[in-house]
């Protein structure tokens, strides 16, 4: 393989930077993405925490 031709194919493969992936953006992009699955693990952790708390509570 040339180095055009390594160059061509690492031009639609690219690094994106931390502001650029904890940017918001909206539609199908990687940051939203990134954030959907912050979002799904904040979540999860809520729901987890609230059955662990009520759990505690009225078990008597």
């Amino acid at each position: 393989m040339s180095s055009k031709q390594r160059d061509e194919a690492n031009k639609s493969t690219r690094l994106a930077s931390s502001s650029e992936l904890n940017s918001w953006k909206r539609g199908f992009t990687p940051q939203a993405e990134i954030w959907n699955g912050r979002m799904a693990i904040a979540g999860l952790i809520i729901v987890l925490t609230i059955l662990l708390v009520s759990n505690l509570i009225f078990s008597g």
